[in-house]
Formats: C-alpha cells, sequence, structure tokens
C-alpha cells in the first residue's frame, strides 16, 4: 500500500525492479499523485531490528521481503515482482525518481545501480581513490560510472581485451588483463577498494596483492561457494581484506538516485518488447547485452 490504503498504482517495469508512476495514493506522506517514483529489490522489513533501525533494510535480521519470491509478512501471500501493469507497496520502500533521469534506464539503478553504489559509499570512495572493477557486465559497467563520478580512478580487470574500449568509454582510465602476470605485477599494491562483479565461481588470488595497505576486495556478483583457497600471506602482509555486499537500504538507494540525477548517470540499456522476453534471455546467456534489458511494460498489453 502507499499510504493507509492498498490502492493500485500504475507500473512501469524495468530489469529486476519497478519504476512506477503513482496513480492513486491515499493518505500518503511523502508522494503526491503524479510522482515518478520507483520500487526496487525489497518491499518491507520488520523494521524493528538494529540493521533496520540504521536504514539497513537490505540486511534485516528477520529477512527482508524481496519484491519478487517474498512472503508478505501481513497476509503470507508471495510477492509477484514488477512485470504487471500495477503493484502495492508501503510508502516507506518507495523511491523518489527525478524528472531529469531517463525513465526507460531507471529501473535498472535500483539493483545494479545500487548494489554497486553501496560498497563504494561504505569503504569511502572519494576524489583520489583507487578502484578497480572486476568484469564489465550490468554490474560492472555501473561500478565504473559511480566511481568515477565520485572522483575515483577507475581500472578495468578484464580477461578479454575486447572491452577496453567501453571501459575507456564508461570512465575507466586503465584496462589490465587479468589473465597477464606483468600486467597484474604492474599495478601490485594499488587499489584502495575493489569491487567484483562477476556472478561465477572464479580464482581471486590473482587480485589480493593488487590491493594497497588496507584495501579491500568486495564480491557483489557472486552469490554462493568460493570454492577455492585463499592464501592468507598477502592479506596479512598488506592488511587485505575481502568482504561483501548486497544493494542498499532505502535511504541509500534515495541518495544514489539523487546522486545520479546530479550527476546524469544511467545504465546503458535496450528496450524490449514482452514478446521477446525469451530472446532476450537467450542474448543474456551470451553476454550480448550492453548492459541491462529493460521490459516495456506498454507491450504487455498488446
Amino acid at each position: 500500500m502507499i499510504g493507509a490504503g492498498r490502492k493500485a498504482i500504475r507500473l512501469y517495469q524495468g530489469t529486476k525492479s519497478s519504476v512506477v508512476l503513482s496513480k492513486s495514493v491515499k493518505n500518503a506522506k511523502k508522494f503526491q499523485i503524479g510522482d515518478l517514483v520507483g520500487v526496487g529489490c525489497m518491499v518491507d522489513s520488520c523494521r524493528e531490528c538494529s540493521p533496520c533501525q540504521h536504514g539497513l533494510e537490505q540486511y534485516c535480521e528477520v529477512g527482508n521481503i524481496g519484491t519478487y519470491g517474498g512472503i508478505d509478512r501481513f497476509d503470507g501471500t508471495p510477492t509477484q515482482g514488477g512485470y504487471s501493469t500495477c503493484v502495492v507497496v508501503s510508502e516507506d520502500f518507495v523511491l523518489k525518481v527525478s524528472e531529469n533521469l531517463d525513465t526507460k534506464a531507471v529501473a535498472p539503478l535500483l539493483c545494479a545501480g545500487i548494489t554497486t553504489y553501496s560498497p563504494l559509499r561504505h569503504w569511502n570512495v572519494k576524489a583520489g581513490s583507487k578502484v578497480a572493477v572486476v568484469g564489465l557486465g550490468g554490474l560492472g559497467h555501473m561500478a565504473v560510472k559511480l566511481a568515477k563520478a565520485m572522483g575515483a580512478e577507475v581500472t578495468l580487470f578484464t580477461r578479454s581485451m575486447g572491452k577496453a574500449d567501453d571501459a575507456y568509454r564508461l570512465g575507466a582510465s586503465r584496462v589490465v588483463l587479468s589473465t597477464d602476470e606483468k600486467q597484474m605485477a604492474d599495478v601490485a599494491n594499488t587499489f584502495d577498494l575493489i569491487i567484483d562483479t562477476v556472478p561465477y565461481t572464479h580464482d581471486l588470488k590473482p587480485y589480493i596483492p593488487t590491493l594497497a595497505l588496507d584495501g579491500t576486495l568486495v564480491l557483489v556478483g557472486l552469490v554462493g561457494e568460493l570454492e577455492q583457497t585463499i592464501n592468507t600471506v598477502p592479506m596479512i602482509l598488506g592488511r587485505r581484506s575481502i568482504s561483501a555486499s548486497v544493494i542498499g537500504g532505502i535511504q541509500e538507494t534515495q541518495e544514489m538516485l539523487d546522486f545520479c540525477a546530479e550527476h546524469n548517470i544511467v545504465p546503458d540499456v535496450e528496450m524490449i518488447d514482452m514478446q521477446n522476453i525469451n530472446d532476450a534471455y537467450e542474448r543474456m546467456l551470451k553476454s550480448d547485452v550492453k548492459y541491462r534489458f529493460v521490459i516495456d511494460m506498454g507491450s504487455l498489453k498488446g
């Protein structure tokens, strides 16, 4: 619900999250009819545990309620995601979207955008910081854009130099082939933060020595077991760390949206019709997308 009443609102759907134009808002305190708003990866949390009280609803100790595949804590029904023409959401989990942003590209900000923005903010990336990004996909291209906008010197780690031109276009100042031992040695003891966006099991060991003293490698893409042995020697000798992060809290997500509006940052997207979603999925498996698909929900009615 937005406000106190369970009212439907028109939906503008994007990848993994929803951007909605409010149509019917009853007793809402934060929004007015006609506001452009967004719904991210979660629609509720317990609101009482320590993480929730500190604006970290994504780490709710009870478990946040996902926008898709979650269980409503009031009526026990499953959440259905955003592939629909309307959605009912508590206004506390609704986000204001600036009219300055390209609306067709906003939805991925609420997933890929906040997933990469949150660790950049948590590890205090600022002008002069040296940040590396592992992988140039949906998450990676947002990490490059955001880190650059924060004033960081950005390097892309990649297994294919075919991505170099895009990396430079997006804001990277250097591209390093991670399979080249000499190139990796040249950037030893360099990075304050590495954002690893790769979604499958891969070897982390080559990246650890590239961290500066007190540097951190943050996993945001891999969900599951590492299935590898990590040599702690370079970690001990450089007080280096491996950590992880998931999306962001509501306040931080709003901050991210405002930051993107200020710096004119949106993901690179390709709009598709609902009827082409299977083809898009096959293309995604082949990494044939730059860098996020967004579904035109107007095609659902057709």
